[in-house]
């Protein structure tokens, strides 16, 4: 783990509720977990209970009895699952959250863990990106829903802190990726699909891949690992109402990405930007001081490095995974 200051919760005496557990995200928090001792984890399956559901919800919180939860799982895909699915996206991501942090608070759950996204922040935030700015604008028009439905529920857990005593913690993590992804090209965020679309064409012999947009939008990416080993310090150590920032710090433009995908990749055809496409929001990077000042997390895995290894598992996943 980063170093930081002393922990002040064992894990190993408390039943952790992980949602999305099975997750592409949660698989890695998991293993972390039971590495700094966890031994009760509760990680509930969407086939076995629809956390959209309040009676649903209900049932679980009071089956299982979590002292602890962290709530990942979440309805989200690239620019054009969120343009396809605005209004799925806004009531899943809502109403799992608002169920799961008032049954929370009925039982007197102990710590509650929110995972936000950096879509919550306005379109035109000024980079990088202070927590201080979260409320300064509309978030970009494309993934506004699934934003604006995640940053109510930071509102939420605020309001049950201050009336009912409820310690949740929120943290705001940039774009994820890494071994694991979801590469399914109808859903997926833009490096596992991209790797997908390189692999596909070098294999193929295909002189061209389409890439949507300019190009010219920037992003910042925090490979899994690093945003599962975040949440473990947090879950540990931070206990105040504010979000906080989880990235790299490191801003990169999709122009840059792509070719940084088709070098690693192998990929030695064109490409063809298709602009009809958007951008998305025109930049996003995060200042992350907070992390490391309240909880002592840096980010390990450099951007070429995550590339590597998430190619590297595609390569050997991607048959089966697909």
């Amino acid at each position: 783990m980063a170093d930081g200051p002393a922990r002040v919760i064992d894990f190993s005496n408390k039943r952790i509720m992980v949602t999305g557990g099975a997750g592409f995200l949660g698989s890695h928090l998991g293993g972390l977990l039971e590495a700094e001792g966890a031994s009760d984890l509760v990680i509930p399956r969407r086939v076995d209970v629809d956390l959209t559901d309040q009676a649903a919800t209900r049932r679980l919180i009071d089956d299982m009895r979590p002292q602890i939860v962290i709530h990942l799982a979440a309805e989200v895909g690239g620019i054009g699952a969120n343009r396809d699915n605005p209004g799925r996206y806004f009531y899943a991501n809502a109403a799992m959250g608002l169920n799961l942090i008032e049954e929370s608070r009925r039982i007197g759950v102990e710590k509650f863990v929110q995972v936000g996204t950096v879509c919550a922040y306005p379109k035109f935030t000024e980079v990088p990106f202070h927590e201080d700015d979260l409320w300064s604008g509309y978030p970009e028009e494309t993934n506004a829903p699934y934003g604006v439905a995640k940053k109510a529920l930071l509102v939420m857990l605020q309001a049950y802190r201050e009336q009912y005593g409820l310690n949740g913690i929120y943290l705001l993590p940039a774009n994820l990726y890494g071994p694991g992804d979801n590469f399914d090209l109808e859903t997926s965020h833009v490096i596992p699909a991209l790797i997908r679309k390189f692999v596909t064409a070098r294999d193929a012999g295909d002189p061209t891949v389409t890439v949507w947009g300019t190009g010219k939008a920037s992003r910042e990416f925090l490979y899994v690992e690093d945003a599962a080993r975040a949440i473990v310090l947090a879950t540990q150590l931070y206990d105040n109402p504010e979000p906080i920032n989880v990235g790299t710090q490191a801003e990169v433009t999709i122009r840059e990405l792509v070719e940084s995908i088709a070098k690693l990749t192998g990929f030695e055809g064109s490409l063809d930007w298709d602009r009809s496409k958007p951008d998305g929001q025109p930049r996003r990077a995060l200042d992350t001081s907070k992390a490391k000042e309240r909880f002592g997390f840096k980010a390990k895995v450099g951007l070429q490095e995550g590339l590597r290894r998430t190619i590297a598992w595609w390569e050997a996943n991607g048959c089966r995974a697909s």
